[in-house]
């Protein structure tokens, strides 16, 4: 797995699982699997930091097969409760299956080197100062890249002194989320029948404390959807936001995979409510035809900046494609993969899109732009570039999402995993200004 990690850009949380079903590995040996590919690929860069001082070489230095092992050897060594002449005899054994006695030797060499401190010891000798570099070194401790560290302490404001909590959580693991759809059945009912326990604050909410989600029966017939809370509550606030002489007729522009798309259209359901689902990819257009099935749902294959459709919306969803920094915790990899060098483009597809969906939306409509990512150019900035050149105005989004409290001074939201137990969403809520507003403004 780590190797698919490293070599084909495999995703963790979709590989994983496939790879276990078709091994034949259940129960406690998936568990350790699963610890082991997740606590490797969330740590790497704190692996690899102590990798290179007991070794005295560079990470890059090192063939990346072997770093691969080390970096699974050192993982057992530091953060699990493995027996050390355990952990270093199984990685040694397989580097001299993948190559040979030497190269074995070597790995042998530097896993008893890294056995004979602990994690903090090691911490304490290579993570920066703290006094003088203060998130350089919260970030060490907590394996996450500088920058994105430096993105949550400038997201967090005057509340900077959460960042130690904020990266915390994202080396904790997440319960599964689940939503039941409206309509279909309740919370309580999807509660009862998969043994989980309600959410906190949507209505629709479901906590799975362990399982595969995939094999639960109301997952597979489609009358629940995994999804994060902090998701649903996006789609539910895009339903609650006050918009005069609503005519049912609501666009969700970045749809795929579905999941927000299903619980817009089975709440407008009832209501009348039409969906037009954006959505690109034909893979993921595929996904969200099949998260939608039985609902008021037309999916668009196209671009969502150049979609061809009549404007005149009363609702738009613009979920944004994003770094994806408020999803690490889910995404164990997604911090050493992802780089600053993203953003530029990232930024200026997210100012596309917003514009293309207020473009979209009629006089008097309202338009949420949400992104999974808390870093200040992809959430307050899109949205503050909107506010100057597009006829919009921002709307207090706050109280759509009641009952969450922690909120901030808005008008935007942001969610927090350490403060919500959510993916850190952030959204935005504007209301499509009209031809008098617009020459007044």
């Amino acid at each position: 797995m780590l190797r698919a990690v490293t070599e084909r850009d495999a995703y963790p949380n979709l590989a994983l699982p496939a790879l276990l079903r078709e091994r034949g590995i259940t129960g406690r040996d998936a568990a350790f699997a699963t610890e082991l590919t997740y606590g490797t690929c969330r740590t790497r860069g704190l692996l690899d930091a102590i990798i290179a001082a007991a070794a005295g070489r560079t990470p890059q230095a090192i063939d990346p097969v072997l770093l691969d092992l080390l970096r699974l050897g050192a993982y057992q060594l530091l953060r699990t409760r493995v027996d050390a002449h355990a952990a270093v005899s199984t990685t040694v054994e397989q580097a001299a299956l993948e190559f040979d006695s030497a190269r074995a030797g070597f790995v042998n060499a530097v896993l008893r080197s890294i056995s004979t401190r602990d994690e903090s010891s090691w911490v304490a000798q290579l993570a920066p100062d703290p006094v003088s570099d203060p998130i350089g070194h919260t970030a060490f401790v907590h394996a996450h890249p500088r920058w994105i560290a430096q993105a949550f302490a400038d997201a967090l404001g005057a509340a900077a002194g959460e960042l130690d909590a904020v990266l915390a959580s994202d080396d904790e693991r997440p319960q599964v989320h689940l939503a039941a759809r409206p309509g279909a059945l309740t919370a309580a009912e999807l509660a009862d029948a998969v043994h989980g326990t309600l959410g906190r604050y949507s209505p629709f909410a479901v906590y799975l404390q362990a399982g595969d989600p995939g094999q639960l029966a109301p997952v597979r017939d489609g009358r629940a959807l995994v999804q994060d809370e902090g998701s649903q509550l996006v789609a539910r606030a895009l339903t609650l936001a006050p918009v005069t002489g609503d005519t049912g007729r609501w666009l969700d522009l970045c749809a795929g995979p579905g999941g927000k798309t299903a619980l817009v259209a089975a709440l407008g359901a009832a209501a009348g409510a039409h969906v037009t689902a954006v959505e690109p990819s034909p893979t993921r257009a595929a996904l969200v035809r099949q998260n939608t099935r039985g609902l008021p749902v037309e999916v668009v294959q196209a671009d969502g900046r150049h979609t061809g459709l009549q404007p005149g919306f009363d609702r738009v969803l613009v979920d944004v494609p994003c770094t994806g920094l408020g999803a690490l915790r889910r995404r164990p990899e997604a911090r050493w993969r992802r780089q600053p060098a993203d953003l530029p483009a990232l930024v200026g597809l997210q100012r596309e899109l917003l514009a293309a969906a207020i473009a979209l939306t009629r006089p008097g409509g309202v338009v949420l732009y949400a992104t999974c990512s808390p870093h200040l150019a992809e959430t307050i900035g899109v949205v503050a570039d909107a506010l100057r050149r597009h006829p919009v105005c921002a709307v207090d989004a706050r109280p759509l999402f009641e009952p969450v409290g922690e909120l901030g001074a808005g008008p935007f939201v942001q969610l927090w995993p350490h403060r919500h137990g959510t993916d850190a969403m952030f959204a935005a809520v504007l209301r499509r200004r009209g031809a008098r507003d617009s020459s007044a403004g």
